[in-house]
Order: structure tokens, then sequence, then C-alpha cells
């Protein structure tokens, strides 16, 4: 910069610090849709999941709630009871369009057993 003209950085709006943060979490497997609906999961609960000065892990928590969330929706994963109510209660709210449907073990082996 010359002619004594102090440089200033362009302004970003908040929305746009708060996308630029949680992109550090996107994986790079993750489709569009899943990281629009994983981002969504993660911002609704960040304030709760804050790490504390003295550590404790709580961001590393939220993530992981977040990648089950996705990997019950989008691939079908399947967790502990408890968990995956957990984690779509913390969903609730939140709208994901065309999700893919999926055929459990169980419904299979009634279908053959038919």
């Amino acid at each position: 910069v010359d002619g004594g003209e102090q440089y200033v950085p362009p302004v970003q709006k908040p929305k746009d610090l708060v996308a630029d943060f949680t992109e550090q979490f996107r994986s790079y497997s993750e489709s569009e849709k899943q990281w629009k609906a994983r981002m969504e999961f993660i911002l609704c609960h960040l304030p709760d999941y804050c790490d504390q000065p003295d550590g404790g892990g709580r961001l590393d928590q939220l993530l992981s709630l977040s990648m089950v969330w996705i990997n019950h929706l989008f691939l079908g994963c399947s967790y502990n009871k408890d968990l995956l109510d957990k984690v779509m209660e913390m969903a609730n709210g939140i709208e994901v369009e065309d999700l893919p449907q999926f055929t459990t073990r169980s419904e299979l082996m009634k279908k053959h057993q038919s």
C-alpha cells in the first residue's frame, strides 16, 4: 500500500465467519447436501459444546455426534439405541430433503421368509 494509505481488510459478515470456522470440520468425502445438514447440526449445538479453557473435548464430542447423525441418515449406519435417540433429538427441527431409503437386515429376512 503506497501513499501513506493504511490497508483495511474486507469486513466479513458474522455468517461468513461462522461458515469459515465450521468449514475446517468438513470431511473431504461429504457431499454438499451432507455437509450442509451436518453444519446446521453443529451450529445449532455449538454454544452448548464449546470447549472449556481447561479442555474437556466437548467440541470433539459434538463433531462425533454430528457424524453419527449424518452416517445414520445418509449411509444407514446403526448405533446403540440411546445414542441414536440422543442425536435424533438433537437434530429435531433440522430438515434434510431427499434422504435415501434403507432396508434393514431384519426387513430383508422377513421378506425372504415370506
